[in-house]
């Protein structure tokens, strides 16, 4: 299924665009944000889903000691490339740029203003990842020795290093063309990355584990990261052909935004400084006794899948809210950013109660199985509530950080931000560390990131879109309360029922349930400031007829094209 945007014309589209906008994109209804965010969340939870079948296969194959250990600090590059060039770093980057470009192609700009921008920006761009990549393979006993300089496996992480350095040529390709599908409103491609990249590892585990052990896995994010790129291409290619050449246009046009590479080495450095609070993990998790590394790897995993959802409205809304910017729209690019503050905030608020409430019954259920043992599930429960403490903090970072560079505005307020925190993970983690272990590493994680996000929401005023700051801080007041009394009933309930029944299911539905029960009406009740215009700025455009007339309305509907299909054939 492929997202197409609203129409440019037409009632729909022009109740939906504002009235002085120079651009012929037309603002994106509530339909299509509707359905833009479901088949991103459909995709993403396929995605997420292999991911931790991904983790399952790792623990259920090499369990969690000095092997997966040494994988997991070679994991450190797939890691950092996918925040640098994938998720966060290049995305910020080029989505905006991509955004004028399409802009500018609806306005008829000369010439191909989207194909110019490929062909400018690609042929920089490739040579330097393939650099990148060789200097890795080149590097990797010195990177090895110093992100971990207390493995007791160091061999095993440089071959893993060295398998895992081409993902660094391939995503950022797929990072590239996630990018200019974003920004022409498609959905699809980029959201489904994460299958085919997950299903690759899976795929190289169990056929090379047992002649390669845990460097199959290694293996797999090669074959991985060339699969996310052919998931897109297609895609890619369709958009660009689209492209029309007319000889003058018909509207002024504004000169096509050049590559800043002030602008690129802000953002880079951003992510850059962002993923290194798992490079301070490693390192001091390097000191402890083996799997220490591997508790925090799937504590942390598991922990983000909260945040990863909430953040899916952000990643639809992104390009709305560059080309709201690009087009002097600044109001409408404000109230987007505020909307997508309060329901990233609700919905990770009930994931960390959640987590909170139920992290034995949930990594039990996912991980305890062959090499994974109950002493394993036991520790990374522990780490996992912990970490879970920073999960708002993480998810804040996430949505605030986008509205700082889609003004396209070189600006190193969030990498200061960004550093400081780390500072402080790094100093609460070296003071934490000696005392509480792996859990004094957990509690640095979630305090420095905590900090960056206060920064980084005390800083728009002048540097980003200019939220109001104090509303949306005084809204996260009721979420807050409710999510700690939500957690609290849940881990309660979920204890005495998992104690009870033997068995991690029945304590995680009954977790759940609580949670949902404490939290929800809350939400419902007081309505929190935000949340209901949120939900309804992106369901507004569902489908609000009774399940009974849906079913008979898409049955009716399928049958006229299943019959017009026949015809078609009968004719032919």
């Amino acid at each position: 299924m492929t997202m197409a945007p609203p129409p440019l014309n037409g009632p729909e589209g022009l109740a939906s665009a504002p009235a002085a906008a120079p651009t012929g994109v037309a603002a994106p209804t509530s339909r299509f944000l509707a359905r833009a965010t479901l088949v991103t969340a459909a995709l993403t939870a396929a995605g997420s889903l292999l991911g931790l079948g991904r983790d399952q296969a790792l623990s259920y194959l090499f369990g969690a000691g000095t092997e997966t250990d040494a994988f997991l600090v070679a994991w450190t590059v797939p890691e950092f490339a996918a925040t640098l060039l994938i998720e966060d770093g290049l995305a910020y980057v080029l989505v905006p740029l991509f955004s004028v470009a399409v802009a500018r192609r609806a306005q008829g700009a000369p010439g191909d203003p989207v194909r110019s921008l490929v062909a400018t920006t690609l042929p920089r761009l490739a040579p330097a990842f393939l650099a990148a990549s060789a200097l890795l393979v080149a590097g990797a006993p010195g990177l090895v020795a110093a992100l971990a300089p207390g493995l007791p496996d160091p061999g095993t992480a440089v071959d893993c290093t060295r398998l895992t350095a081409g993902c660094v040529f391939t995503f950022g390709l797929a990072g590239y063309c996630s990018a200019a599908l974003r920004a022409h409103r498609r959905f699809t491609a980029p959201a489904a990355i994460y299958v085919a990249y997950n299903a690759g590892i899976i795929t190289a585990m169990f056929l090379l584990g047992r002649h390669w052990g845990v460097r199959s896995a290694a293996a797999g994010v090669a074959v991985g990261g060339a699969l996310m790129v052919a998931a897109q291409l297609p895609a890619l290619l369709r958009q660009l052909r689209r492209g029309r050449v007319t000889a003058v246009p018909p509207v002024p046009a504004a000169p096509e935004p050049p590559l800043d590479l002030v602008l690129v080495a802000t953002v880079l450095l951003f992510a850059l400084c962002r993923q290194s609070q798992v490079v301070v993990e490693r390192f001091l998790g390097s000191t402890l006794s083996s799997g220490a590394i591997s508790h925090l790897n799937y504590a942390q995993k598991v922990a983000q899948i909260p945040m990863t959802f909430s953040l899916m409205l952000c990643t639809v809304t992104f390009p709305v809210v560059a080309q709201a910017l690009a087009e002097g729209d600044t109001g409408r690019a404000r109230d987007r950013v505020e909307k997508d503050l309060a329901l990233v905030s609700c919905l990770v608020l009930y994931g960390t109660a959640v987590i909170v409430a139920c992290a034995p019954q949930i990594i039990e259920l996912l991980l305890q199985r062959g090499a994974f043992t109950a002493r394993d599930t036991a520790a990374t429960a522990a780490v996992m509530r912990v970490y879970a403490l920073g999960l708002l903090g993480h998810a804040l970072v996430g949505a605030v950080v986008r509205s700082y560079f889609c003004t396209r505005r070189p600006t190193w307020y969030p990498l200061a931000a960004m550093a400081a925190g780390l500072v402080a993970t790094a100093w609460i983690g070296a003071l934490a560390v000696g005392p509480w272990g792996v859990l004094g590493i957990a509690a640095a994680n979630a305090a420095g990131i905590t900090v960056t996000a206060l920064l980084l929401l005390c800083g728009t005023g002048g540097r980003a879109v200019p939220i109001r700051t104090r509303q949306v801080v005084a809204g996260l007041g009721g979420p807050v309360r409710a999510a700690l009394v939500a957690g609290g009933a849940g881990l309660f309930c979920a204890d005495r029922v998992s104690g009870a029944a033997g068995s991690p299911v029945p304590g995680l539905a009954v977790g759940c349930a609580v949670v949902t029960a404490v939290f929800v009406p809350p939400a419902r009740a007081l309505g929190f400031p935000g949340v209901r215009p949120a939900v309804r700025s992106v369901t507004g455009g569902l489908p609000r007829r009774p399940p009974r007339k849906l079913a008979r309305s898409l049955t009716r509907r399928l049958t006229r094209r299943l019959t017009h299909a026949r015809n078609h054939a009968r004719d032919r």
